[in-house]
């Protein structure tokens, strides 16, 4: 404030401020005091100036045209502390990510956070939407704030739901992420029936202050409630069709099946070297092989073949487009939707025991110490000799007996150093479990159960691991000899936030686990140990997701900044093109550069990674869903029974229990206890307000099931009390 704009009034001892000045100094009087509230004559008082009560109030006034100041009840005022002080005049574009409550995060490229977006303020915006934002940071946080100012593109305009009828209307609640019903005019819900699954498209808006969306049915599924109709909600409303289009199913009936002459002269014949492969037993793509042959130098070479999916789908065919529109294929509890159609990706391309296949080939030379001596990539032609499941591959590594045992142990050996290097490296070996269901004729699920990982299924991961890294590192290398940037798909893993790694350090901490996280080597460091901890003490297992949670997400991108998990300077996907579009594009690119170079236009290629990553998120949702579904579905017959869990979570209202037998997680409500809980400032543990008794996170309880929501994926527990 600039003191010479004082002016001194007839009483000497008060000076009084100028217009411009008697703001300043208000503004600083109400900034420095938040919480406080005064009126024209307390600012006088306070400041201890000779300006009028009217002068004070006409500056307050301003203040609160400028949105400094909140005007309240009783001539009353207050700093404003969610005042946008840091308004941009262009908007940054992002992507929504809307919670459940219905407001939203936007990631911006720009911004180091998300940028949080309340429901008043997202203006029509709804979830996976590409918008134009305006950002501001209240003072006195950190995150930064924003407005909706333009939907760019609509991630989707169609959405699953129940459709309600009544005279007037019909309503469609949608299984999705979105905080209000869609109204449907009777004229337009296509002859669908009160409590009919169906796709309904929005058309347009309505209200101004609160826009609420009108919409059209556009497809009925039928009555909700079956096993079928709700796995296929799952996937439409993930985005996926259920189906390929004529033209892409007419060019996969069309394709020619036959291995010329001509086609197996330009391959490297392997038909003749021991193949095989390992896969689960209820597989029916087969995509990868691992062949084995012993050298004179006491080495061994060691192939890992492919299927080679491009040598059928032709680049820019309507098969191609709609493998690239799915990107990948979806793995719900009992079905498969697949990326390609069943000719191609359990036929064709499947690499089937005593069938001559094409494959794309990564072969190395690997000597005592699990080191590669030699590398080879190109094209092949196999024939495999036997088709192992993981458990008869286990079972013959377990007992050292049965066909190929030797080859197996060699190859488990091998897997065994390539493991040992990757994490002395600073690889991260997080594990989470992997629910599994077996279900009855009818598709209703039976048991539940935890998918164990033994030798035979690391052996594989190891060498197809070996094989994506290496790849990515000849097109390094053949950059580095060429001098040209060469474009090409990496899958690439960002080091964790700071912010949330630093949090789960002194949320570990409490629990008694130490975690050194001054460098990413340290924290991957701290991530295993936190894993090996995790195994021994059950109470820990809840810390495991929640390191998992600050890690960044893995993508695809041109722009390679290596993969942090795994410890890989350089990484791509290059052994599942059957089932992931991003394979497809690896195995292309690096075969127009094998022989010579070959430069792809890097913004397609950008653009194809962004989508690819999108479709990615999307069937982990879609998978996600279909476990919670047949968790609850296996529930619904146990409601009254008594279990056994952990705690995994808490909040104000109560506590998620994770149920041990059943691994399905549930929520119990403080409204069950016999008296009130009060939650520790930490959120690790919540006390009795008359018995003092603790409840902890990752402690044990016994409750029962009081109820179970299959629409909504919903478990509520109870309360358990001893009998007397």
């Amino acid at each position: 404030m600039s003191k010479n704009k004082k002016t001194i009034s007839s009483n000497d001892s008060q000076p009084k401020y100028s217009a411009k000045d008697l703001k300043l100094a208000i503004l600083d009087l109400l900034k420095n005091a938040p919480k406080k509230r005064y009126n024209p004559r307390q600012i006088a008082q306070t400041l201890a100036i000779a300006n009028t009560k009217d002068s004070i109030l006409h500056a307050l006034e301003l203040l609160v045209t400028e949105k400094e100041v909140l005007a309240l009840e009783d001539y009353k005022f207050q700093f404003n502390r969610s005042v946008p002080i840091e308004k941009q005049e262009k908007g940054d574009i992002g992507i929504v990510d809307m919670t459940r409550s219905g407001a939203a995060f936007i990631k911006v490229e720009s911004k180091p956070v998300d940028v949080y977006i309340s429901m008043r303020n997202l203006n029509t915006a709804m979830n996976g939407d590409t918008v134009r934002i305006q950002t501001w940071t209240p003072r006195g946080k950190r995150r930064p704030e924003g407005e909706v100012i333009d939907v760019i593109t609509r991630a989707k305009e169609s959405f699953l739901g129940v459709l309600y009828l009544n005279n007037k209307f019909g309503l469609v609640v949608t299984d999705t992420i979105l905080p209000y019903d869609i109204k449907v005019d009777l004229n337009e819900i296509s002859g669908g029936k009160d409590g009919d699954k169906v796709v309904v498209k929005i058309i347009g808006w309505t209200g101004q202050s609160t826009p609420l969306p009108i919409g059209k049915i556009t497809y009925i599924l039928g009555a909700a409630g079956s096993h079928d109709i709700e796995m296929q909600s799952i996937l439409l409303n993930a985005g996926f069709d259920l189906g390929f289009g004529e033209a892409a199913l007419n060019e996969a009936k069309n394709i020619d099946t036959s291995i010329s002459l001509e086609e197996i002269a330009l391959r490297r014949d392997l038909r003749d070297i021991l193949t095989f492969t390992i896969d689960p037993w209820n597989a029916k793509d087969f995509d990868d092989a691992i062949s084995y042959r012993l050298l004179p130098n006491d080495e061994v070479e060691v192939g890992v073949h492919i299927a080679d999916v491009t040598h059928y789908l032709r680049e820019g065919s309507s098969l191609d487009k709609e493998a690239y529109t799915r990107s990948t294929s979806v793995y719900l509890v009992d079905r498969v939707l697949p990326m390609l159609p069943e000719k191609l990706s359990n036929e064709l391309c499947s690499l089937r025991p005593n069938e001559d296949k094409l494959t794309f080939s990564a072969i190395f030379n690997i000597d005592g110490k699990g080191k590669v001596t030699e590398k080879w990539f190109g094209r092949t032609i196999i024939h495999s000799d036997r088709r192992f499941t993981y458990e008869e591959a286990q079972e013959i590594l377990d007992t050292s007996e049965g066909l190929y045992a030797a080859e197996l142990i060699h190859l488990n050996k091998i897997a065994h150093q390539l493991r040992k290097r990757r994490f002395a490296s600073g690889a991260i070996q997080f594990e989470s479990d992997e629910v599994q269901f077996k279900l009855d004729e009818s598709g209703a699920p039976v048991e539940i159960f935890i998918k164990e990982r033994k030798d035979a299924h690391k052996l594989i991961e190891d060498f197809m691991l070996l094989a994506n890294k290496e790849v990515a590192l000849f097109l390094k290398n053949k950059m580095d000899a060429t001098g040209y940037e060469i474009p090409f798909i990496y899958r690439i893993h960002d080091e964790p936030n700071e912010d949330k790694v630093f949090e789960l350090a002194r949320f570990a901490k409490e629990f008694g686990v130490k975690m050194r996280v001054d460098s990413p080597k340290e924290i991957a460091n701290s991530y295993n140990l936190l894993a090996e901890q995790s195994l021994r003490d059950p109470a820990l297992k809840f810390l495991a997701p929640i390191a998992i949670r600050t890690m960044a997400k893995a993508i695809y991108s041109p722009e390679n900044i290596g993969h942090y998990g795994l410890a890989f300077s350089h990484y791509t996907h290059f052994t599942s093109p059957i089932r992931r579009y991003s394979d497809v594009i690896a195995h292309r690119l690096l075969a127009k550069n094998l022989e010579t170079v070959w430069l792809t236009n890097k913004v397609y290629l950008k653009e194809q990674c962004r989508h690819i990553s999108s479709m990615e998120r999307k069937a982990m949702e879609a998978e996600r869903e279909s476990i919670k579904y047949k968790q609850v579905e296996f529930l619904e017959s146990h409601v009254g029974e008594v279990f056994e869990g952990i705690v995994t979570g808490m909040m104000d209202r109560g506590l998620f229990v994770e149920l041990l037998t059943t691994h399905c997680e549930g929520f119990l409500s403080f409204n069950r206890f016999s008296e009130p809980y009060e939650m520790d400032p930490s959120r690790l543990f919540a006390r009795g307000i008359y018995t003092g008794q603790t409840i902890k996170m990752g402690g044990k309880l016994k409750v029962r099931l009081i109820d179970t929501n299959l629409q909504k994926r919903q478990v509520e527990l109870g309360v358990y009390e001893e009998p007397k």
